[in-house]
């Protein structure tokens, strides 16, 4: 979990990190809604190329994104392995006993681990290049319109907010904790999935009792700054899109449309 990148913010002066927060979350959006709409490798490899572009383009070093998939490769294997021998087919490829893979499974395992990576690493994108205040901003411009019936736009966008950044700071926990545990004997690492899994319990209590003392401290300093939320609110840096988010909106309705394209191919 100390490996997690999703919620953290890497400082860069690049043009991804100068992008409108507003055009960014639309793009995640669209990005994410194209990995689900590509069924064929042609498409997740012009996904990959277009994540590679951005991620060279926003200047994060690509092993800190890859240091990030680390942190789901358990859930990434049991993906793959559920739809690589639960996965029905005509074109049988190993058979040994009840255990049987398909060529429809194959590809079925393939494509999952291709969302999954691509879907985990452009997520990271977007907290990575946009600080929480920027993603806050973003988040309630966008639900501004449901105002209009009384949907609270400003606190939701605070409260997503909030649980991105506490994302990275409980996985730092759980790394104090563990090391905290190791160092008084406790055996963390050694036996089966059930030992291991038991061994655990005891680092749930001090995380519990960390996570409410970081969220008691939080609305403690939001009082005293006399935080009363989007009431007579005013921003130092007021949000405007300029000529280059026009011209990256336009990039991810090309890429859209071209990845669109391809499930008809």
């Amino acid at each position: 979990m100390t490996r997690i990148t999703i919620g953290q913010y890497y400082p860069a002066d690049s043009v991804i990190h100068r992008l409108d927060p507003r055009i960014k979350l639309g793009g995640v959006l669209i990005y994410i809604m194209s990995l689900f709409f590509v069924n064929s490798f042609w498409g997740y490899g012009i996904a990959a190329i277009f994540l590679g572009l951005i991620i060279w383009l926003s200047k994060v070093p690509p092993l800190m994104i890859l240091r990030g998939l680390r942190a789901v490769l358990f859930v990434l294997s049991f993906a793959i392995l559920i739809n690589l021998f639960m996965t029905p087919g005509q074109q049988v490829l190993f058979q040994f006993g009840f255990i049987r893979i398909t060529a429809e499974g194959l590809q079925m395992a393939g494509e999952m681990a291709a969302r999954l990576i691509l879907l985990i690493a452009g997520s990271s994108i977007l907290t990575l290049t946009s600080s929480p205040i920027q993603l806050t901003d973003g988040i309630e411009a966008l639900l501004r319109p449901l105002n209009v019936i009384k949907v609270p736009a400003h606190d939701i966008a605070i409260m997503m907010t909030i649980t991105l950044r506490f994302i990275p700071i409980l996985a730092d926990e759980v790394g104090k904790i563990m090391n905290a545990q190791k160092a008084r004997g406790a055996d963390l690492d050694t036996g089966g999935f059930i030992k291991r899994a038991k061994s655990l319990i005891p680092i749930l209590v001090p995380l519990f009792v960390s996570a409410f003392k970081r969220a008691d401290e939080l609305a403690t300093a939001m009082e005293a700054r006399c935080y009363r939320g989007d009431v007579g609110r005013t921003r130092m840096k007021e949000m405007r899109v300029t000529r280059v988010d026009l011209i990256a909106a336009g990039i991810m309705i090309v890429y859209a449309m071209i990845l669109f394209s391809t499930r008809f191919m």
